[in-house]
């Protein structure tokens, strides 16, 4: 468990400031302009981040450390998807509807503030 608290005290709030950071209503023109590399090159980085999540924590248990590790996976298949297809992932990602985005963006907040307190809460005496 203090591995699956570790984790989620950087995953967390990692994972919050990006997805905060990158919703349309704070910064509605992020994605007008992306272009191969850069889609590739953040696939990369969340290949490798995924990848070191699931070495380190693959663990599929009825408890709140399955964020993690379903985290972690997420991240190696988005990751290879932004490698293999960029230069469809612009034109895939101009043809998603901007509330079905939203909605993605708010449901991926919740577990990311939810994997942040677990990794932050006070161990129960």
């Amino acid at each position: 468990m203090a591995n699956s608290r570790q984790i989620a005290g950087l995953l967390g709030p990692t994972l919050a400031a990006a997805l905060i950071a990158e919703f349309p209503l704070v910064q509605p023109q992020l994605y007008d302009a992306q272009i191969p590399p850069v889609v590739y090159l953040s696939g990369v980085l969340l290949f490798v981040a995924g990848l070191a999540i699931v070495r380190a924590h693959n663990l599929w248990v009825r408890a709140w450390p399955v964020l993690i590790t379903a985290t972690g996976w997420s991240f190696l298949l988005l990751g290879l998807i932004r490698m293999f297809a960029a230069g469809q992932y612009r034109q895939t990602s101009a043809e998603v509807n901007s509330i079905t985005f939203m909605v993605i963006e708010g449901v991926l907040l919740v577990v990311a503030l939810a994997i942040t307190y677990y990794g932050y809460r006070r161990e129960p005496q």
